[in-house]
């Protein structure tokens, strides 16, 4: 009973912990820093991901009422064409509007400080890609993190029952799968129409890594519900599919 439990504990953890993980470390987190203009400290948090419906209003707090700012931004920045400017509004708290792309494009930016003779770049390393996405009403978005999440966390449970003497793979290695399907799948494709115009971007019809990396998740899982079934070496390949499933859940969404 007591290693039961302490199972499940540690399959939530791993699970908290990827969820975190992909999160912070993927391409949509939000860009967050800090400047210094002639000794004043200007915080920063900028988005790389936005909605299709609005414009992205953009604000800076600077705290100076001599500061002024300039957005620049461009939408086709892999065929190199020249940044539009548009001069940000307000005092101490500055304001500029990006405007809105279709889902699925992407847009190059970045913000000019200027005070007396000296012009800082926010951020200071290079410009900042967001993406545009169509908006995913909640009854699709919040069932699919839950089914996501509790098919990672059944998936590691699955796995640490290889080291137990009596392992129960069958239910587990079930219901991983049922999960993965009606996350990754079933509300993996009405997430893609809402948020990007189409079901599937992944193979064979496209390289999108968050949808291939879900179809090798679950053929990983299939593989191991075969080999469980046939009572083949049943708990290595819970092991195998579990540590894939945590492997490809380490990658972030939208690269």
């Amino acid at each position: 009973m007591k290693k039961t439990i302490l199972f499940w504990i540690i399959a939530f953890l791993i699970t908290i912990g990827s969820a975190i993980y992909q999160r912070v470390t993927g391409p949509s987190y939000p860009k967050s820093g800090e400047v210094n203009l002639e000794g004043k400290k200007i915080v920063y948090k900028l988005e790389r991901s936005h909605s299709s419906s609005s414009n992205y209003i953009i604000e800076l707090n600077t705290g100076d009422r001599s500061i002024r700012g300039t957005l620049k931004w461009r939408r086709n920045y892999k065929e190199r064409e020249p940044f539009s400017e548009l001069e940000m509004t307000g005092s101490e708290i500055l304001r500029a509007e990006l405007p809105a792309q279709a889902p699925l494009e992407k847009a190059q930016y970045f913000i000019e400080l200027h005070k007396g003779q000296d012009t800082i770049m926010i951020p200071e390393d290079k410009p900042i890609i967001i993406r545009f996405r169509g908006d995913v009403p909640a009854w699709v978005l919040i069932p699919h993190i839950f089914a996501m999440f509790f098919a990672m966390m059944l998936s590691t449970r699955c796995g640490l029952e290889f080291f137990n003497s009596k392992p129960s793979l069958k239910l587990f290695s079930r219901w991983t799968i049922i999960f993965l399907f009606i996350g990754g799948f079933v509300l993996g494709f009405m997430m893609n129409h809402f948020a990007f115009g189409q079901l599937w971007g992944g193979i064979p019809f496209g390289n999108d890594i968050t949808d291939n990396k879900t179809l090798i998740a679950f053929a990983g899982w299939l593989l191991a519900y075969f080999m469980i079934r046939k009572n083949a070496q049943p708990k290595l390949f819970a092991l195998l599919a579990a540590l894939l499933l945590i492997l490809v859940y380490s990658i972030p969404h939208s690269v």
